[in-house]
């Protein structure tokens, strides 16, 4: 597995649960369910910050890269 690609996290059993039953609705494996809710969120965000979407996620995603590689 590419670790520059794709990373692994840990959620509590109940968490799991519900993003499966979630998932299922949309026909969504539970990685792609978990991008869906964060998308969502990044979205909501946005409009709550009064910013464009696209100007938050690119801030965020700057903001993610530079706490990976504090983290390697």
């Amino acid at each position: 597995m590419d670790v520059n690609k794709w990373k692994s996290v840990a959620v509590d059993i109940e968490t799991y649960s519900i993003i499966r039953a979630m998932g299922e609705n949309g026909f969504r494996r539970p990685g792609a369910m978990i991008a869906k809710l964060a998308d969502n969120e990044v979205k909501k965000l946005a409009k709550k910050l009064g910013v464009s979407y696209e100007k938050l996620k690119s801030d965020l995603l700057v903001k993610g890269d530079k706490i990976l590689k504090k983290t390697k």
